[in-house]
């Protein structure tokens, strides 16, 4: 990058308990292709409270939350709007001279494209995971008329109380779940984690789907996405919601509503 960084030079950044070069490389990519006097950059915390009073304190414009980090900030910010409030979830904090402003762009970018896909409403779905970035996936896929799932996840708490909120079934495991749509909202595939050569589905299920959803960002040719893949199903990737959510975010920090192909050249950036 070109750019020369100045007393004026917007900081935007985000918090994540496994930090990417993902979102620093999309933002900044755009940043200097439109001349934004922005910046942007990764971090990960051990000390939440701190990090967000930090973002009021030194005036820095904007901020991606990730996991493990979505509901715990909650209590830190000072406006819920309806993306986040909606379903207690937030990816994304806004400085309003400051003034933390919470909202949640992940939904939107599952419910686009669910419909982009083409996705027959009418089919079954079962998401696995029960934390913030699977309230927003639920939430979309409900908001789009998938009226019949199941919520996949071991936390006999959050795990329930997902599903009842939107009249789906829960299940511990996913050893006995069937549906047309499987979906992954978990680190399972996610590069250096433990899982990440793992299935979150049996084969048998991928080939008796009808298509196949991962949210795992990194690699966004996840062991399940291969599967599926090679299983001749449709797939939703993790690259493909990272781009729309991120594209939402820079809407919210800069002001610039962005191109399709602006999103596609910045998402192709991102992971070279």
């Amino acid at each position: 990058m070109s750019r020369v960084f100045t007393k004026d030079t917007q900081l935007c950044m985000s918090l994540s308990g496994r930090p990417s070069n993902i979102g620093t490389r999309f933002h900044n990519y755009l940043y200097d292709e439109l001349d934004l006097n922005f910046v942007y950059k990764a971090f990960t915390t051990t000390d939440l409270p701190a990090a967000v009073a930090g973002i009021r304190a030194l005036g820095i414009r904007g901020s991606g939350v990730s996991m493990p980090f979505k509901e715990a900030c909650i209590e830190h910010v000072d406006v819920m709007h309806d993306s986040a409030s909606a379903i207690d979830s937030v990816n994304t904090i806004v400085n309003e001279d400051g003034v933390l402003h919470a909202y949640n762009t992940d939904y939107q970018a599952v419910a686009d494209l669910v419909r982009e896909a083409g996705l027959d409403p009418s089919w079954s779905v079962a998401v696995t995971g029960s934390g913030g970035m699977a309230k927003a996936v639920v939430a979309a896929l409900r908001d789009t008329g998938f009226t019949t799932g199941t919520v996949v996840a071991r936390n006999e708490r959050t795990g329930p109380a997902l599903a009842e909120k939107y009249g789906y079934g829960w299940s511990a495991t996913a050893d006995d779940v069937s549906a047309d749509v499987l979906v992954n909202v978990t680190p399972v595939g996610m590069a250096g984690g433990p899982d990440s050569d793992a299935l979150p589905f049996a084969t048998e299920q991928i080939a008796a789907a009808r298509a196949v959803v991962d949210v795992v960002a990194v690699p966004s040719e996840t062991p399940l996405i291969v599967a599926a893949r090679a299983a001749g199903k449709p797939v939703i990737t993790g690259a493909q919601v990272v781009a729309l959510q991120a594209a939402e975010q820079f809407a919210l920090y800069t002001g610039v509503r962005l191109r399709t192909e602006q999103i596609q050249r910045a998402s192709e950036f991102s992971r070279r």
